[in-house]
């Protein structure tokens, strides 16, 4: 992609109404444009870094036995009161169509997806059954702030599974567990599984995966010696206590949300008469299990997380491209043919062919945070200036170990 080109222009100045950072930094690279509070539009960089967060969690769900499917946004009213969601959920967006019928914008889908499982669950031997999609969910939040992490519009993932009793849910959330966790590593993420309150219609223990930052709204004492930590909500220890775990002292830190996990129990299961006939040929509800990952919500804790004061520092795997090519003036030639042989050999990569000075594309390529910038400078000849986003040396290298180096690092 050429940078002229590219309908939305990096801006000079941060939005003024800008209450956080990744607010400030994705409007300003032009990765995302504000509509309303908790409403975003994603531009075609911010398009290409929330593809690739999708794809890394759909990737990861594949492999564990997921199957994707797509369900509708727009959901019956009768589905909500069924499961009593109608009249005790306050975030729900309620609509009424022209023939007076009322219908619901879905937050979540185990109104949809458990009669959706009916037509597919007979016996014990259909079980266990994940099903997942990645879809935009809508939340009648009365203060939507800190930019696209806590939207009234939201990309997410939410897989729901069933299962013939406890113990299978237990096996299948230690596989959830374990490719939540990469995933999240894969994008640059060390989030800590956190135990919180259950949902809205249970009062299991849920589990929250938490990356650490301050632009979160969640407080959680954790271990820094082992893998203990709790929501603040309903924890039974303070900062400085020692681990429930391992002794060591508790520290305190304010933490965004990324994933979550609950036990549904038989919940939903009886409220749409879901059941299967177990080894004995007995009417038996299945347990359910509800995954969610919030793809846009990560996008802004990435940023949070991945940022100086000269703009984003995008991690590899979720960067819009893999390299930025700054033709300066006299080498346009050349970098044209750079940016043409990067593709040719499969690597993606943004040209700045744009009639601006050095310090202008310079501040531009800091601003949108793709891991590698290339110079191509006529001092340099043939050779390239080589200088990773999140460091300060320079290496002046040739083409040949620029691709190796890509392919690589």
């Amino acid at each position: 992609m050429k940078l002229s080109q590219l309908a939305f222009k990096v801006a000079k100045d941060a939005p003024a109404n800008a209450d956080t950072i990744n607010h400030k930094l994705l409007v300003q690279a032009g990765y995302v444009r504000q509509l309303m509070a908790g409403v975003y539009t994603y531009t075609p960089l911010g398009l290409k870094v929330l593809r690739n967060i999708e794809n890394i969690v759909r990737k990861e769900m594949d492999a564990i036995g997921g199957q994707e499917i797509l369900m509708p946004a727009l959901h019956p009213k009768a589905n909500w009161l069924t499961t009593g969601g109608w009249d005790n959920i306050d975030v729900l967006f309620k609509l009424k169509s022209r023939t007076d019928r009322d219908y619901a914008l879905g937050q979540s889908h185990e109104e949809i997806v458990t009669p959706l499982a009916k037509e597919l669950i007979n016996s014990y031997k259909d079980l266990p059954l994940a099903l997942y999609q990645i879809q935009w969910k809508y939340r009648d939040e009365l203060r939507s702030k800190s930019g696209i992490l806590r939207g009234r519009e939201f990309f997410m993932k939410d897989m729901y599974s069933f299962h013939e009793n406890q113990a299978d849910f237990e096996k299948f959330y230690e596989k959830v567990k374990a490719a939540y966790l990469k995933i999240f590593k894969e994008m640059g993420l060390t989030a800590k599984v956190t135990e919180a309150s259950g949902g809205s219609f249970t009062e299991k223990i849920s589990y929250e995966f938490m990356v650490l930052t301050d632009a979160g709204e969640d407080d959680i004492f954790y271990c820094d010696s082992c893998d203990y930590c709790v929501n603040q909500e309903i924890a039974k220890v303070k900062e400085g206590d020692a681990c429930p775990i391992c002794g060591a002292p508790l520290k305190a830190a304010r933490a965004a949300e990324v994933g979550n996990v609950f036990d549904l129990g038989q919940k939903f299961a009886k409220d749409f008469e879901l059941t299967f006939a177990n080894k004995n040929g007995e009417k038996q509800y299945p347990i359910m299990g509800c995954y969610g990952i919030g793809i846009s919500r990560t996008m802004g804790v990435i940023v949070e997380k991945y940022h100086d004061d000269r703009g984003i520092i995008w991690p590899k795997a979720v960067s819009p491209f893999a390299a930025h090519v700054v033709a300066l003036n006299g080498a346009e030639e050349y970098a044209i043919k750079i940016y043409e042989t990067l593709k040719e050999n499969g690597v993606s990569a943004l040209l700045d062919d744009r009639a601006q000075s050095a310090g202008n594309k310079f501040a531009a390529a800091d601003l949108l945070g793709i891991p590698v910038r290339l110079v191509i400078s006529p001092r340099n000849e043939k050779l390239i200036e080589w200088k990773k986003r999140d460091q300060e040396e320079i290496e002046l290298i040739d083409l040949n170990t620029v691709l190796t180096k890509l392919k690589t690092s």
